[in-house]
């Protein structure tokens, strides 16, 4: 189940200069490594910690892709920022740690070659306003959720073009983060696909409420196995970050097919392709009744690293069940990320708010009572 199906149905809806250019000033950086300590893999890389001081960090944070009008974050906050500092500070105060961030090809390449550097410099605003709040980042890119402002010559590309633009998109990125504790990790791309065993000729996949949420990496398998394509994609992708960034963490925001299809084998999550990456990010939705086959499909992920279900809600479940999911499941994981959209539980508490309001408070509420206690005290 992926973040398309939850916004239909509430929403009814050059690079070696960019660290010094476009990071906050060195006084900042400073601060933030006293405020925040980098987030690292644990020694026997099962675990996060913070980096000093082995502690453990437990993920409990939101899914920020879109305002409650349905805007993508490029879309306000140049106009907007107020807002965007805003959102974050109610974020914390509500208990999380971790922010996830949907950063969209359209905002941040201008062409194939060309960072853009206006993006690029509020970018490492919101990095700073992670520090200042205390919150760590989960970037994850190469978004087109906008179809239209996908631009033409991004989509005539052939795949070799495609990857190599988005190679340009993630090493601007990470020249422009990297030096901050408060990257808790970047995500290559949210639920890529690839093409079966006809070719496509369409980037992405469908349309729901207006956004496309996936895409592919490649419309031709060509006589190539799908784990010699997705291995490839994202060797190519974590290159280009660690030309800037060598620490951070990497990973890829996967839908367990398995969910869907029993005998589904983890793709992004097989051998071959996650030895390029440093934990499993998954999208999870617990369905009414079915919430032991949702835990059942975790530890089919279990390959020795942190797991983080990166996207989840109580959509097809009932809080009950959904609480039961993250009891049931919470041995096996190290975090789970919701949604928030910019509107306070107080906000959704009124008679106007119709069903979805009243889903998304009792969302909120679960969410503060637990933090303390889901995410080790890092409120």
């Amino acid at each position: 189940m992926s973040m398309h199906v939850l916004n239909l149905a509430i929403l009814s809806l050059i690079f070696s200069a960019m660290p010094a250019l476009l990071v906050a000033d060195e006084d900042t950086k400073g601060s933030a490594v006293a405020q925040l300590q980098r987030i690292q893999l644990s020694p026997d890389g099962k675990h996060f910690v913070r980096a000093g001081s082995n502690e453990r960090f437990f993920v409990w944070g939101f899914n920020y892709d879109h305002d409650a009008d349905g805007r993508l974050l490029e879309d306000y906050w140049h106009d907007e920022w107020e807002t965007v500092a805003e959102d974050f500070r109610e974020m914390k105060d509500l208990g999380a740690n971790v922010v996830r961030i949907h950063l969209q090809v359209a905002a941040f390449l201008e062409a194939a070659d060309k960072p853009n550097d206006k993006s690029l410099r509020q970018l490492a605003r919101l990095v700073k306003l992670a520090e200042e709040t205390g919150l760590y980042l989960d970037l994850t890119g190469l978004g087109c959720y906008h179809k239209q402002d996908v631009p033409e010559w991004y989509d005539a590309l052939d795949e070799a073009g495609r990857w190599q633009a988005q190679a340009v998109f993630w090493e601007a990125v990470a020249a422009t983060c990297a030096g901050s504790g408060a990257v808790f990790c970047y995500d290559l791309m949210n639920e890529p696909i690839l093409a079966g065993k006809d070719k496509e000729t369409d980037w992405l996949a469908g349309a729901f409420g207006g956004k496309h949420f996936v895409q592919r990496i490649t419309l031709d398998l060509a006589s190539r196995t799908r784990e010699q394509v997705a291995a490839a994609w994202v060797e190519k992708l974590v290159t280009a970050i660690r030309k800037h960034d060598e620490q951070t963490l990497i990973t890829v925001g996967a839908i367990p097919w398995v969910l869907t299809f029993p005998k589904a084998q983890p793709l992004f999550y097989s051998e071959a392709v996650a030895k390029h990456l440093d934990f499993v990010s998954i999208h999870v939705y617990p369905r009414k009744g079915e919430v032991d086959k949702a835990i059942a499909a975790i530890k089919t992920f279990q390959i020795g690293k942190p797991i983080v279900i990166e996207e989840t809600f109580p959509l097809h479940c009932g809080q009950e069940e959904f609480e039961q999911f993250v009891e049931g499941s919470r041995k096996d994981v190290d975090g789970y990320i919701g949604f928030y959209w910019g509107k306070t539980i107080k906000e959704y508490d009124n008679p106007d708010a119709g069903f979805a309001g009243a889903l998304m408070r009792g969302w909120l509420e679960y969410f503060r009572e637990r933090a303390p206690e889901t995410s080790g005290g890092t409120k």
